[in-house]
């Protein structure tokens, strides 16, 4: 046991163990992304539990959460600047050694993503029927995927206070902490989807295990027979939902990672005109990656549910791929932070600048692969021989660009450590309104569901390109949000509260 937890020291370590403001760049970026990646192969892990056996339960169930992800995603997006708006605050006060104006911001962060949540997923519980119609879910697709959404709606709160958690620590720069409890999470989750899924009566993990006869006895004790898709979103919300009791029990501690106070938590108007000026842009970042998702599922919906079914595992596997590149975003986010915290802009730079270097040949490796075995990946998630071909077909049009994405990302993430939030968010419109939903739009017309597959293809491409020439104007090196001659909002720390 000893040496396991050594092996674990020498890949995971915590922030006590490294300075993001001098020394090397590579090693501290390193420790601080591959929890990241972890901690996102965990939360993707939730998805792909979902997808797997969705896949064996049915096509129309498949293809419902297909419709179902992208407004989870849309619905999270709304709310995301918040945290975002958070996490850039407690990193550059954490940089500049102001521990207490970090602990204020988290606190606050904390109070106003549960108003928010709690107001979202109230609205989208009873918008999202009318919602998924509008985005043409076909008749036998739509109730699943309304039952799906209605209760992810009522638990949003759960989730999106889970990723708020996760967002102050790794600002803090412990990205070790948020991992473990997400390992926790997602265990829950996967032991219980087979179960609220199918039930006892017909559960193919029985079959898989070789346990049928334990499966009747259990079907006959309690004539419990699965809640399909609705089942589904009760394991993930109610995984996500321990999980945030178990993050602010860590924060309310303060042991590890930045430290939260009841004391701070009173809604402070003024504070909240300061993350909503930081974190309006990157909920319109994350809203216009949402909004390009849902948009595109109006394309593909014109499609026979085949290729709906074809989109989604598409689109799972590269947040799967990917995990790198935005594990490397967020750690490059955070140490542009407490580096413009500290005033050390170039050390940010230097940053960026290897992220992407390293994103790009590593995510051009793993397309070559992608490229490679598209077939079998795709079956992995379904048993329905045509959704594969179509789904082999999309990863093979996408899969040669991925590299692209990594740059895109590295940059971004700079740009909104240093808190130009709207840069980030300028360079992802651009990039999905205005080259990859109209490419999808033109050329599915054109050459049928190829279309959508190429649009992804040339908008990666031109993202990246797009993300390194607004770097290159180096405009992102005034954003330092502690300074109090930067204009952020009319009260500035004057209005945060100090110790006793």
């Amino acid at each position: 046991m000893t040496r396991l937890r050594d092996r674990l020291g020498a890949l995971f370590k915590g922030p006590e163990e490294f300075d993001l403001t001098s020394g090397s760049i590579g090693k501290p970026l390193f420790f601080l992304s591959m929890p990241i990646v972890v901690t996102n192969l965990f939360q993707t892990a939730y998805n792909l539990a979902d997808t797997f056996w969705l896949g064996q339960y049915s096509t129309d169930a498949l293809a419902a959460i297909s419709f179902a992800f992208p407004l989870v995603f849309l619905l999270i997006s709304l709310g995301m600047g918040i945290s975002v708006a958070g996490s850039v605050l407690v990193a550059q006060y954490t940089g500049a050694g102001e521990e207490r104006e970090a602990e204020y911001a988290a606190s606050q962060t904390v109070t106003f993503s549960i108003i928010a949540s709690v107001l979202l997923g109230g609205v989208g519980f009873f918008i999202v029927g009318r919602f998924l119609g509008v985005m043409g879910a076909s008749a036998d697709v739509l109730p699943l995927a309304t039952n799906y959404m209605e209760v992810i709606s009522l638990g949003l709160a759960f989730m999106f206070g889970f990723a708020v958690f996760i967002a102050l620590m790794r600002g803090y720069g412990d990205t070790v902490t948020p991992m473990l409890v997400m390992f926790g999470s997602v265990v829950l989750n996967i032991v219980l989807d087979p179960f609220l899924i199918f039930g006892f009566e017909a559960n193919p993990l029985f079959s898989m295990l070789g346990m049928g006869g334990l499966e009747s006895s259990l079907y006959a004790a309690t004539g419990y027979a699965g809640s399909g898709i609705t089942g589904a979103a009760i394991a993930t919300v109610f995984s996500r939902a321990l999980a945030l009791v178990v993050g602010l029990a860590i924060m309310f501690r303060g042991t590890r990672g930045v430290e939260i106070n009841l004391r701070d938590m009173a809604p402070d108007l003024d504070y909240l005109r300061r993350l909503v000026r930081i974190g309006i842009p990157a909920s319109i970042e994350g809203t216009g990656r949402a909004v390009s998702m849902n948009l595109l599922l109006f394309i593909v919906a014109l499609f026979p549910d085949a290729v709906v079914a074809a989109y989604g595992i598409g689109t799972r596997v590269f947040s799967v791929i990917f995990l790198p590149a935005i594990a490397v975003a967020r750690g490059v986010e955070t140490m542009t932070g407490q580096n413009i915290g500290a005033d050390r802009p170039e050390r940010a730079e230097r940053a960026a600048r290897l992220a992407a270097t390293v994103l790009f040949g590593v995510l051009t490796v793993a397309g070559v692969l992608v490229w490679f075995a598209a077939a079998p990946i795709a079956d992995v998630f379904t048993t329905d021989p045509e959704v594969v071909d179509i789904a082999a077909q999309f990863l093979r049009y996408v899969a040669l660009t991925f590299g692209f994405i990594g740059i895109m990302r590295a940059y971004t993430g700079s740009f909104r450590g240093a808190g130009k939030t709207l840069t980030a968010a300028a360079i992802s419109v651009l990039m999905l309104g205005v080259v990859r939903f109209p490419i999808a739009w033109i050329a599915a017309g054109e050459i049928g569901e190829s279309g959508i597959w190429v649009s992804f293809a040339v908008s990666n491409v031109v993202g990246a390109a797009i993300a390194y020439a607004w770097y290159r104007r180096g405009t992102w090196r005034d954003g330092d949000l502690t300074d109090p001659d930067v204009d952020v909002d009319d009260t500035g720390l004057e209005a945060t509260p100090t110790d006793d």
